[in-house]
């Protein structure tokens, strides 16, 4: 579990004044992990800012166990410091974002690759009414040395790309550091992660929950420190993909499993009526065997993508689909299994049939491709059955609403 600890804020160092009437309106945050060679210039670019735009604001430090002297030049510079013991990038945000006092939060790494001078955009998108405001660095620039290529060119781009393919985001940079949102806006993504990922988590949720986010360009600037960064590009780019597939059953199991369904069947039913040639391929019962294979497993990724989805939804981590509501409107236990034991009598049917044949011939040899004909679908419309029959259990206890009532 984290732990959060507030430190005492000197009145003349700080952003706010205690004496003022004021209600802090904005709290910038960063997370810290030995960062003393430039978490004094981050602070005292934000605190310009306040003074500079007439904002009532704190500067507030998520420390990960830095050991090179960093929460004494926070609190020196009227810096509030909260330590958090469980390691990240998202723990040691969500420790800062959790002691934050302002109306509005402005989130930002402390190793003076952004210029926190320049967060006034941030903050008058906010008071326009929107939730989450996203900066861009690619609209508003990546100088010499601030990116590796491959951050740029590839790995950016592409899950980017990926997380508006996935989600429907309208943010054109998901991994920007500098950021701002709402408290309000925070309480409602109920953010998890305690990695890199939190970064993916936070466009993902305000997307699902119907958020209202905008864009402001950012420069990115080569950070001011001389040992390398924390950020380890493949491990966390996997982190990122991960977490991304992770939360959106649609593209992890629905599509996929709806495509290999499909095809299956299709072509099964193509092969059912004898050898086929594409070009000067001869298509036969072992085609016809991968396509029952294809069908079998298409089914079960697609009600893995139902099962899926619908404890999302249950458990408040996504928000309800029309699809989603329409399919269990239409759907029940009863029906589930009525059409899964339709298919188990129908599977049973076709085996009969086989069995027959084989005795009109005085239970001898067979022809090996006419037999299969018979036997491939008739076991995969009895396992089709089986898989029915289930998970209209499975999926009936995964509906049943365990949540209190409300008092």
């Amino acid at each position: 579990m984290e732990e959060y600890a507030a430190a005492k804020e000197p009145a003349s160092l700080s952003g706010h004044d205690p004496a003022d009437s004021r209600e802090i309106e904005v709290s910038v945050v960063m997370p810290c992990l030995n960062e003393a060679e430039t978490i004094e210039r981050c602070i005292v670019k934000a605190r310009n800012a306040f003074r500079a735009h007439g904002i009532s604001g704190e500067v507030v430090i998520g420390d990960n166990g830095s050991t090179d002297g960093s929460q004494d030049i926070a609190r020196r510079l009227g810096a509030q410091v909260i330590p958090v013991r469980t390691r990240g990038y998202g723990s040691a945000l969500r420790g800062a974002i959790h002691a934050a006092r302002g109306r509005y939060v402005i989130m930002g790494d402390s190793d003076d690759s952004y210029d926190f001078s320049a967060i006034e955009p941030f903050v008058a998108r906010l008071r326009e009414g929107f939730d989450l405001v996203m900066g861009n660095r690619f609209k508003g620039g990546v100088l010499p040395g601030a990116m590796p290529w491959k951050h740029r060119w590839i790995g950016n781009p592409v899950l980017t790309g990926i997380g508006r393919l996935f989600f429907g985001s309208a943010s054109g940079d998901f991994h920007c550091g500098l950021r701002g949102f709402s408290k309000e806006a925070y309480r409602r993504m109920d953010l998890r992660t305690t990695g890199m990922e939190f970064a993916s988590e936070m466009v993902i949720k305000s997307t699902l929950a119907g958020l209202r986010v905008s864009e402001v360009p950012v420069i990115l600037h080569k950070d001011g420190r001389s040992r390398p960064p924390h950020l380890r590009s493949w491990r966390d780019g996997w982190r990122h993909l991960r977490f991304m597939l992770l939360f959106s059953p649609l593209w992890l199991f629905l599509i996929p499993g709806a495509v290999m369904l499909l095809c299956g069947l299709v072509g099964g039913a193509w092969l059912m009526r004898g050898p086929q040639r594409v070009g000067s391929v001869e298509l036969d019962v072992h085609t016809l065997l991968a396509c029952s294979l294809l069908a079998v497993v298409g089914f079960q990724t697609l009600v893995f993508g139902i099962f899926t989805k619908t404890f999302a939804v249950s458990q408040g981590i996504h928000p309800p689909h029309p699809w989603l509501t329409r399919f269990n409107q239409w759907t029940s236990l009863e029906r589930g299994l009525l059409t899964g034991l339709f298919l188990v009598v129908a599977g049973l049917g076709w085996l009969i049939w086989a069995v027959v044949a084989w005795r009109n011939t005085g239970f001898g040899a067979l022809e090996p491709r006419a037999m299969m004909r018979l036997m491939i679908p008739a076991a995969t419309v009895f396992s089709l059955g089986f898989q029915t029959v289930f998970s209209s259990f499975f999926l009936s206890v995964l509906s049943i609403n365990t949540r209190p009532p409300e008092s």
